[in-house]
């Protein structure tokens, strides 16, 4: 009769593969310890034929594939292995989660953080030229940015948004400031043409 492997025992490192594992499994029911640790070598030799080493670093890659046939073992294997093995503790931990930049709920998510550390910055800048130019470079991004989800956006409405942005210590009076038009570009045909049914 057939065995499915859908029947059979789940694999612990399915990338070895069943015969690897059957032959771990047998490992751990030879009694004799030398017996036992000539068997762990064989099967460390035939993991090298699966996975050959890549890397300029012997020691991490036999290391790596001791750690994986105790690994297999379900931590059972007591051979004199060439490396300290690995605890099941060390590998039921978590990592540490990565701190991620504290960034304030934003107010319009399509224009992003960035408009609005620049808006930030505009702010900062006195009353001349180098303000004015950043407002209007920052209001032209914003436009861009905006045409993206709504094709019709003029510029009074990106002045509010930038107003609001601001808290109100940006203020383009009307007619001051003209922003240029952006339109959505239709993808361009890739040459292929279609095969005919």
């Amino acid at each position: 009769m057939l065995t499915y492997t859908n029947h059979l025992k789940k694999l612990i490192l399915p990338e070895y593969g069943r015969n690897i594992q059957n032959m771990v499994d047998h490992c751990l029911t030879i009694e004799d310890r030398a017996e036992r640790t000539l068997c762990a070598q064989t099967i460390i030799r035939a993991m090298m034929s699966l996975f050959p080493n890549t890397t300029s670093d012997r020691d991490a890659y036999m290391r790596k594939l001791w750690d994986h046939l105790y690994i297999m073992s379900d931590f059972k294997l007591d051979v004199d292995a060439p490396y300290e093995l690995v605890r099941p503790e060390t590998l039921d931990g978590h990592p540490d989660p990565l701190p991620l930049p504290g960034h304030p709920k934003m107010a319009f998510r399509h224009y992003g953080t960035i408009i609005e550390e620049m808006i930030g910055k505009a702010t900062e800048l006195p009353e001349g030229p180098e303000r004015t130019e950043l407002v209007y470079m920052i209001a032209c991004q914003m436009k861009k940015q905006r045409s993206v989800i709504d094709r019709e956006t003029d510029d009074e409405r990106i002045f509010n948004d930038l107003h609001y942005l601001s808290k109100g210590m940006i203020n383009v009076p009307r007619g001051a400031m003209a922003l240029p038009e952006y339109k959505a570009v239709a993808p361009q045909p890739t040459g292929k043409k279609k095969k005919r049914k």
